[in-house]
């Protein structure tokens, strides 16, 4: 009796280990199916209660040749093929959940913005309230910027008394940043021609096919030269659907600014006051959906521009994709062999009387 409580409790034990391991590295198609595990206890104990009714089939004076019970190997195993059997029901049970593997992949389309930075280049851009001054702090500033998003293209546009394309929109940033970093102060005309400045950023962005455009325009004075007033140029911006986003980059008050150049090229400095027409370009960005922001120093400038990268994510489409593949085959066919097997012992070796 021990041994058949021993076989059967292996059994059992085997069943709910496989259906455990089954669970935690496949989906089962048809979970419902594991409540067929019950008739498995029943089957134990139909067996159980069955053995001890057997009916004698011969009668004896003594018991005591008996008394010992079966000694043989054989016969300690007799209850060995019942044991094999539930175990391979058990897996058959088991198959019929249909245990399944699943490969699972993305696809990702990143949709980038067209971005162009119109920078001031003008002499006032060396001033010394940022260190070491308003351009290389606000080129530093715009390299980290154009770093954070990789995905989207970006050009430059440089103005001072006038206006040109320093990059046009492209996705190698490295000549990008290489193109921006080679741009002096004095390169062009002096003066601050901002309406010039936006109407050549809109240009580079007028036939671009993206969906989402936006110039990001940084000064730091008012507009003094050029033949495009500022207003006048939001307003294109705005029937072509940019945005565009203003910076007006100086302390409040009074700042130390070039005034005058030296004949070996060196520029001369003082103290004036730090003029930046506000109203002018607030009202640029509000006319096209965009905003305007005043850096006063370098910490604000970052989070200037950290707040555009924010309204102007790059747009991400994610497909995903999955497959299935049906992993019962090797429960059922280690199930049927197990009663196969069941079978065979059963009526061979470990045959015993009804």
């Amino acid at each position: 009796m021990i041994i058949l409580i021993v076989l059967l409790v292996l059994a059992h034990a085997a069943v709910a280990v496989t259906a455990w391991w089954l669970a935690q590295h496949y989906e089962l198609a048809s979970p419902r199916l594991l409540w067929g595990l019950a008739l498995l206890p029943l089957a134990s104990l139909w067996y159980t209660v069955r053995r001890n009714r057997r009916r004698p089939l011969a009668t004896l004076s003594t018991l005591s040749a008996l008394q010992r019970g079966p000694t043989g190997l054989m016969a300690r195993l007799r209850h060995l093929p019942f044991a094999l059997a539930l175990l391979g029901l058990g897996l058959m049970l088991l198959a019929m959940t249909r245990p399944q593997s699943k490969d699972s992949w993305q696809d990702v389309t990143h949709e980038g913005i067209d971005i162009v930075i119109a920078m001031d280049y003008s002499a006032s851009m060396l001033a010394k309230d940022f260190q070491p001054d308003r351009l290389d702090a606000a080129r530093d500033v715009a390299l980290k910027f154009i770093d954070d998003r990789p995905n989207d293209r970006i050009g430059l546009v440089v103005y001072e008394g006038e206006a040109f394309t320093q990059c046009p929109l492209t996705t190698d940033h490295a000549v990008l940043k290489e193109l921006f970093l080679k741009a002096r102060s004095g390169m062009i005309t002096g003066g601050t021609a901002i309406g010039l400045g936006l109407a050549t950023a809109i240009n580079r962005l007028r036939e671009s096919p993206g969906k989402s455009k936006v110039v990001i325009l940084l000064t730091d004075g008012m507009n003094n030269a050029g033949s495009i007033q500022p207003v006048d140029a939001a307003q294109i911006a705005q029937g072509l659907g940019i945005r565009v986003y203003t910076i007006g980059v100086g302390s409040r008050g009074r700042a130390l600014s070039p005034v005058a150049i030296y004949p070996n090229g060196q520029y001369k400095f003082d103290w004036v006051d730090v003029d930046i027409d506000d109203a002018m370009l607030q009202r640029m960005a509000e006319m096209t959906g965009g905003r305007y922001f005043r850096a006063t120093d370098e910490k604000k400038l970052h989070a200037v521009y950290q707040e555009i990268d924010r309204l102007e994510k790059t747009r991400m489409k994610v497909t995903e994709h999955s497959s299935r593949t049906d992993e019962y085959f090797s429960p059922l066919l280690a199930g049927c062999s197990l009663l196969f097997l069941s079978l065979l012992l059963g009526n061979t070796v470990l045959r015993t009387t009804p």
